[in-house]
């Protein structure tokens, strides 16, 4: 401190010459008291919640809305997932049903999917699903009912879709298509008595599969779903939409059947469920409330902490350059964001719209359910990961913080590097093995089983499939996985824990030795106050203001 203080003195006498202000208060030692000051404002500014508390008697307000906040989080996601599995649960459950009740000889788990190979089938199974809808009231043990618009009931579609016009002749190899597209629909009410032959005399329908594309099965079944009950909530009525594809876009002599399901939810128009009253309803809504002010208050708080460090960064470098005539490096101005406090704004935004899109569906004005849970499920997340942060504030805990934040970049870096030979070798297994392997058939399940294998998942199995195939095919795949396992499990793979674990030793060395790693640390390594000292009862704006003014402003001296 005695060496630095007549440089001090010497560039404010050259900053006076020059014609800028003298930020010089008159005496070496209020020019130490000014630099002390800026220290201890940065000792404390780092310091954790207790040691603030001890140093200046402010209760962590912070620390306890954030508890608060993990407990009242949790409750939500909890009271929310339950609510969401039942209904995950009756939407899946529903569509089994359709698919065992309209799909005829359907079987669970068969190889390959619901495949239909001659024309006989194909008028088969849309003449059983016309049958089954007419009769689903006498088939059912489920609470279906057709849904209704006005007074009459809203009709079975059998569309076809197909191309405009097309002469084909695999025969003579000649062909002639229009690519336009034509959909050619009829309705079926459910209040009609069909039967087969009726059916295809009446409505005169027919299928031209050398044209056809798809042909579309639509109806609309409304249910309940009254296991809420049991929980205390009120059901909901559920409308699904479903639809029965007849798939052709290959013209391979294959038709592939699939059920697909759009569901509405909506509230009950009419419900009476004896000794509820909905004061539950209003509860949840009173609970999501409390949790939407906790994460907006903790929002605030954070983003008022992250303001007062980007201001504390400005003023301690412009200190830094003019006392030190040095430039502070990038990551020790990274120091004065908090990367914690970012993660809490991020939670604390996604709780707020994860709890707003619980509310909506809660009041039956949306059903956002895949929505909310992702807002709710990555905010949850967040906030049990901030829990480390914590853990931190004691010198035991805090190695694992330390060690990934400083092997971050070395890491990224790396990852980068090592992913331009992964995808490289994706590309490769795609284009190479993918028509004859099934876990490379598309690039994204390429990545999928290349990152399986990488873990020492399912390895034997991928190199079982290949041997049926031909002798330059199966010579390629021995030498492309052999090399990729060889590369990413014994060079790739090692490289990325020796970088973490040298990470690891730096930093024990460093927390054993005591020796600051950066000069910010090693400026406020200087300051002697500790908490108790009782130094930190002042205000903490600096001693002297016209140091850090003339800094910022460039003023003149006034003469």
């Amino acid at each position: 401190m005695d060496e630095s203080e007549p440089l001090l003195v010497a560039r404010s006498d050259e900053r006076r010459q020059n014609g800028h202000c003298s930020w010089r208060l008159g005496t070496p030692n209020m020019d130490a008291r000014v630099v002390e000051d800026l220290r201890r404002r940065l000792k404390y500014f780092f310091m954790n919640p207790c040691q603030k508390y001890k140093a200046r008697g402010r209760k962590p307000w912070k620390l306890m809305l954030q508890i608060l906040k993990i407990a009242l989080i949790t409750a939500q996601l909890v009271s929310f997932g339950l609510s969401n599995e039942m209904m995950v649960t009756f939407k899946d459950e529903n569509l089994m049903t359709f698919r065992h009740l309209f799909l005829k000889g359907y079987k669970e788990h068969q190889l390959g999917g619901h495949n239909l190979h001659t024309k006989k089938d194909v008028y088969d199974n849309i003449y059983y699903i016309i049958d089954r809808y007419i009769n689903l009231q006498n088939l059912t043990v489920g609470n279906l009912a057709y849904e209704r618009t006005d007074s009459e009931y809203t009709p079975l579609m059998v569309c076809q879709v197909l191309y405009r016009n097309s002469n084909i002749d695999p025969g003579n190899e000649t062909f002639y298509i229009d690519p336009h597209i034509d959909t050619e629909c009829f309705s079926i009410y459910p209040v009609q008595s069909l039967d087969n032959v009726s059916l295809a005399t009446v409505l005169n329908f027919s299928l031209d599969f050398r044209r056809l594309l798809s042909v579309n099965v639509h109806f609309t079944l409304k249910t309940i779903n009254l296991q809420t009950v049991r929980h205390h909530e009120l059901p909901d009525c559920y409308v699904f939409h479903v639809v029965i594809t007849f798939e052709n876009h290959a013209h391979s002599g294959s038709i592939k059947v699939a059920v697909g399901n759009d569901v509405t939810i909506n509230e009950c128009r009419d419900w009476n469920v004896e000794g509820t009253s909905g004061k539950n309803d209003y509860l949840l809504l009173f609970f999501d409330s409390l949790v939407i002010l906790a994460c907006f208050a903790s929002l605030i708080l954070c983003l008022r902490s992250v303001i007062n460090g980007i201001h504390l960064q400005f003023e301690f470098n412009t200190f830094f350059h003019a006392y030190y005539n040095k430039i502070v490096t990038w990551s020790d101005r990274m120091e004065f964001v908090n990367g914690w406090y970012i993660l809490i704004i991020i939670s604390d935004t996604l709780t707020i719209a994860g709890s707003a899109f619980k509310i909506g569906i809660q009041t039956k004005f949306m059903t956002s359910y895949d929505e909310c849970s992702i807002l709710l499920g990555t905010a949850t997340m967040l906030v049990w990961v901030g829990v480390i942060r914590y853990l931190g504030f004691f010198k035991k805990y805090n190695i694992l913080i330390l060690t990934l934040r400083a092997a971050l970049p070395n890491v990224i870096r790396f990852c980068c590097c090592a992913a331009m030979i992964y995808l490289g070798y994706c590309f490769c297994g795609w284009i190479v093995l993918g028509p004859y392997h099934d876990k490379f058939r598309t690039l994204d399940k390429v990545t999928e089983c290349l990152f399986s294998l990488v873990n020492g998942d399912d390895m034997y199995a991928t190199f079982m499939k290949m041997r049926d195939n031909g002798y330059i095919v199966w010579l390629f795949s021995r030498l492309y996985l052999y090399s990729f396992i060889s590369l990413f499990i014994y060079m790739v793979l090692s490289l990325f824990i020796a970088l973490i674990t040298d990470t690891y030793e730096t930093i024990k060395h460093h927390q054993q030795e005591k020796v600051p790693i950066s000069q910010l640390q090693a400026f406020i390594a200087e300051c002697r106050d500790e908490p108790e000292s009782g130094r930190y009862q002042i205000d903490e704006e600096p001693l002297s203001c016209p140091l850090m003014a003339c800094f910022c402003c460039g003023c003149k001296e006034k003469m």
